[in-house]
């Protein structure tokens, strides 16, 4: 390990600046990057099991008819969506866990990488399947008369109300992936700016 001006170096890592206030920065950005992930890791599998264990069953002219999650390829969506943002959201807390507990203050280029492309993707595939199925549940509430589409809702209220409940967790985790997927920007690229500065420093 070298020193330079304050900027320690490790081989085939990048500069770990020593700094009090790089440190705090540091320190905080990892602390709310593990409660969003332990938040999304939460949600996500709240609203999984709100969606996927929803039924009820409705008698129309003596023939019962059993609502059910598959019944709509929006909410089978949405189920596996949070069923991989969860499972992802798990590993990256372990990372976050085993980082925090070793001490180390920036990690390599390509695994910076790999995070960020994995929070881009989820975020994206999050915020689709709720996009997908808000849409889905609006014509299910609402209907459409020139398609002679029923409100389902009517019929099946229980249903649609612990659907609600489980797209509003999802919107949540969304959200807070879109969030996340800032933090791993800030961290990947300011790799970059510290080795500008220390290429700045040298001249």
């Amino acid at each position: 390990m070298s020193s330079y001006l304050g900027v320690g170096v490790s081989p085939g890592n990048v500069p770990v600046y020593h700094g009090s206030n790089l440190k705090v920065i540091d320190r905080r950005v990892r602390v709310a990057e593990l409660i969003l992930r332990c938040l999304i890791c939460g949600l996500a599998i709240l609203s999984a099991v709100l969606i996927g264990t929803d039924t009820q069953v409705k008698e129309i002219f003596s023939i019962q008819k059993k609502a059910k999650f598959t019944d709509m390829k929006a909410l089978v969506f949405l189920v596996i969506a949070n069923g991989l943002a969860a499972a992802y959201s798990l590993v990256q807390v372990l990372r976050c866990v085993l980082s925090m507990i070793r001490g180390s203050v920036l990690f390599n280029k390509p695994l910076a990488w790999l995070i960020f492309s994995g929070d881009q993707i989820m975020a994206y595939l999050t915020l689709a399947a709720v996009a997908a199925t808000a849409q889905s549940s609006v014509f299910a509430k609402l209907g459409q008369t020139e398609l002679q589409w029923m409100k389902i809702c009517n019929m099946y209220g229980k249903f649609c109300n612990q659907v609600g409940e489980g797209i509003a967790s999802a919107l949540v985790v969304s959200i807070a992936m879109v969030v996340l997927s800032a933090i791993s920007a800030f961290s990947l690229f300011r790799l970059y700016g510290d080795n500008k500065g220390k290429s700045d420093e040298r001249w």
